[in-house]
């Protein structure tokens, strides 16, 4: 996994007007149901890994009591402001351990930075430490092999006399690897003041297959769902039921 980019450390604090957290109310929503419909016991608390500026979790809160973990302390502290009432701590997906087991784990995009196989199992099996038997497990990365295409995206916000847009271009230098390149173009105005700052982000690519058998290895039965949380991205949520006899 690579060190976090500009983006979740010297930018951290322009995130909320890169991605704002209303705009991810409509997705919260089918990872909320998802993890309700794997769970096989009720569900209360959560435990998100690689929670970042807390967007998801600013609606899953309104279900769940939300624990937070996060490799960026920046992002922490947007997090913080934006959920207050929520638990955060600073951890790596890979290793970290809270010491405690939740009702349902949720890993959101975050899990793109896992670029190996090692790197994919390794949070596989830090969700299952802290995975009750019988609950839920939500893995959302943005592409698995079989629906990457590269494109482009772009969007961004105004709040007072600060406003940020981002153009976020991805492709794959070399199919035959685990990898892709997301080259991360923002231009930041604060009053009159603008820059231009190019963010390269390297993001892991597996098939599903992949996906599913390291989910499995970790101790949980596991499925793949379609779904299509953009227009026109349809990608591929991956959810798990945590086993009993492991």
């Amino acid at each position: 996994m690579t060190a976090p980019q500009l983006l979740y450390t010297q930018l951290a604090e322009w995130w909320p007007l890169i991605s704002a957290p209303e705009e991810y109310e409509e997705e919260a929503e089918v990872y909320g149901a998802a993890i309700v419909d794997a769970a096989q016991l009720p569900v209360r608390a959560v435990l998100e890994l690689g929670s970042g500026g807390g967007s998801n979790a600013s609606h899953l809160k309104r279900r769940f009591e939300m624990t937070l973990v996060d490799l960026a302390p920046a992002m922490l502290d947007v997090s913080r402001r934006l959920n207050p009432e929520c638990r955060h701590l600073e951890g790596d997906m890979r290793s970290v351990r809270v010491g405690s087991r939740f009702d349902a784990v949720f890993i959101h995009d975050a899990v793109d930075y896992m670029v190996t196989e090692n790197d994919l199992a390794a949070t596989m099996r830090t969700a299952a430490v802290h995975c009750r038997p019988g609950g839920a497990l939500v893995v959302a990365p943005d592409y698995v092999r079989e629906t990457f295409r590269p494109g482009v995206e772009t969007g961004g916000n105004d709040a007072g006399d600060r406003g940020a847009r981002y153009l976020d271009w991805t492709w794959d230098p070399d199919p035959a690897d685990t990898t892709y390149r997301s080259e991360l173009v923002l231009v930041l105005r604060d009053g009159e003041d603008v820059r231009v700052v190019l963010d390269r982000h390297t993001c892991g690519l597996f098939p599903e297959a992949t996906w599913l058998a390291a989910i499995e290895d970790a101790g949980f039965a596991a499925r793949a769902i379609a779904v299509e949380l953009a227009p026109g991205h349809r990608g591929v949520l991956f959810v798990g039921t945590r086993r009993a006899d492991v």
